[in-house]
């Protein structure tokens, strides 16, 4: 048994924040033990205690992932020694490097947001490679022949919802995602725009039609994370009216708006391109039925990875280095373009100025979600300087200072005095992800959760507080002390496995045999593949 003591836990989904012993027995926080007796004592006074974190949308693994890596060796540790055992990934080590790096941080469950069924078993076979943290995958729906031929066919919704079951089910994952809803397979028939109600040439079907019938089967099918949404037209000047017009188009069920940075943009002031996310995040204060992650911008060299294979398209122009990859496949496809975010460009800073306002501006820390859509908006990596500008707003203002002074013109961040709380903090990125996710294990420290724990050094540098855990315990073994990996354990795999009607599999029989001539069985994630995929772990959906 170990006993964390003294130190002060902030366990927001209790409405805990307390200096208290925390518990630990196997792999589950307990009760204290009669006489209060334990095998390792831990001495955490003076430090905060929080349940491990948890990242809801972060690409670190599957084909566009892969594909960025072998455009970008520029960016990998290849010319250091390569560890004994070379890991699935071919170049690098980044499958390894990215458990470390975030357990370092404390965050100990990790999604990859964007995986199209057809990848899923390499996907899967990537996370199986990624230690110490546990996983998960959204399946991308939403442009796939199947279900648009349903849809132009008129089958109605339960044919949809078995078929959004059987994918789940096939891909092993946790939950739906849909990227720019038909306009992928428009852009197969040469379109170049795509809004929420302009029709997919052949099928006849709107992306207003597509989302809300998704929407509809994940709810039917009782999977915990709601309809996981990218919405039209990323990037452009304007797109707040888009956003504001998908929030009102969907409300009836609960849906979660993906990376909402890049649709905070107006066309005000002498360029044509401002912040509207003011205007966005009073939108989302009021629609109770909309969960939200931001997709920060920060400073500095990435690439963008994303299956909007249109607006990727149209992005090439932009890449920097100049060298970009577009894949023009079944289904969503997919683009890649290096992007370098800069503080002396305009645009950039006004991006940079958008999320923070987001995550300002909305009120309630449930509903906003911590991420920089990894890379696309910044790596994983800068969530510890992200954290510190939620935290200090004279910090902010350092930054603001270093902006073009065009950009305070266009957006309100300079007038925003809201500092996040450590309690704040804890709930985007414990508590609540956990309760959106299903997740009943982990987010807290109750009686019986999951033993997932950060312990950190109570800095007043935020960012150097956050960067590297005092300790982390994942499934109550210590696997970080002072910022170093102690110990390496493989991380389970999250996926739900809903219940629906086996007819829709013979059908995708034969429509696999049809379309590719080989079985849909090669496809398929296998229920258990020892020394490869490693351990799954259900998530019950609602019955």
């Amino acid at each position: 048994m170990i006993r964390l003591a003294g130190g002060r836990v902030i366990d927001p989904a209790h409405g805990r924040d307390e200096i208290v012993d925390l518990w630990i027995e196997g792999a589950r926080v307990v009760a204290p033990p009669p006489g209060g007796r334990a095998d390792e004592n831990f001495d955490v006074a003076g430090k905060i205690v929080m349940p491990g974190a948890i990242d809801i949308h972060s690409h670190i693994a599957g084909a566009n992932v892969n594909t960025a890596r072998l455009l970008l060796p520029e960016y990998h540790r290849a010319h250091l020694v390569r560890p004994t055992r070379t890991p699935l990934t071919e170049l690098g080590w980044s499958t390894i490097e990215t458990g470390r790096l975030y357990a370092t941080m404390g965050f100990t469950t990790v999604v990859e947001p964007a995986i199209a069924p057809h990848t899923a078993l390499h996907a899967h076979l990537e996370l199986a490679d990624t230690p110490i943290i546990d996983k998960a995958i959204l399946a991308v729906l939403g442009n796939d022949d199947f279900l648009l031929s349903l849809m132009r066919e008129k089958e109605g919704e339960g044919a949809i919802r078995d078929y959004v079951g059987s994918m789940l089910a096939s891909s092993r994952a946790l939950g739906v995602k849909v990227i720019n809803a038909g306009a992928a397979m428009a852009f197969k028939h040469n379109v170049r725009s795509f809004g929420l109600d302009d029709v997919v040439p052949t099928y006849g079907v709107s992306s207003r039609a597509i989302v809300s019938a998704l929407q509809q089967a994940v709810h039917a099918l009782g999977v915990p994370h709601p309809l996981h949404v990218h919405c039209n037209n990323l990037g452009l000047a304007g797109n707040v009216e888009t956003a504001l017009e998908t929030i009102a188009a969907f409300d009836g069920l609960p849906i979660h708006l993906a990376h909402l940075q890049f649709y905070s943009y107006g066309t005000e002031g002498k360029r044509g391109f401002s912040s509207a996310a003011a205007r966005l995040a009073e939108a989302v204060n009021k629609a109770t039925h909309l969960s939200i992650d931001v997709g920060q911008v920060m400073f500095g060299q990435t690439v963008t990875v994303s299956s909007d294979v249109l607006r990727q398209f149209a992005a090439t122009g932009f890449a920097h280095p100049r060298k970009s990859i577009i894949i023009d496949g079944d289904s969503n496809g997919g683009g890649i373009v290096p992007i370098a975010y800069r503080k002396s460009s305009f645009t950039n800073a006004v991006q940079w100025a958008a999320g923070l306002e987001l995550f300002l501006l909305i009120e309630d820390p449930r509903r906003v979600f911590f991420t920089t859509d990894h890379p696309n908006g910044a790596p994983f990596t800068c969530y510890p300087e992200l954290f510190a500008l939620l935290m200090d707003r004279n910090l902010r203002a350092a930054w603001l200072d270093a902006l073009p002074k065009s950009t305070l013109a266009v957006t309100t961040l300079p007038s925003i005095a809201r500092e996040y709380s450590l309690f704040e903090i804890a709930t985007m990125t414990r508590s609540a992800p956990a309760k959106l996710l299903g997740l009943s294990d982990r987010g807290h420290l109750g009686e019986g959760a999951l033993a997932d724990v950060a312990v950190y050094h109570d800095l007043k540098d935020r960012a150097a507080m956050f960067r590297a855990a005092h300790l982390v315990l994942k499934n109550g073994e210590m696997v970080v002390r002072d910022g170093d990996i102690v110990r390496e354990l493989p991380g389970k795999t999250l996926s739900v496995t809903p219940s629906y009607d086996r007819a829709v599999d013979r059908r995708l029989d034969d429509y696999y045999e049809s379309l590719y001539g080989m079985s849909r069985g090669l496809f398929v994630v296998p229920p258990e593949a020892p020394g490869f995929l490693g351990a799954f772990e259900d998530v019950p959906c609602a019955t």
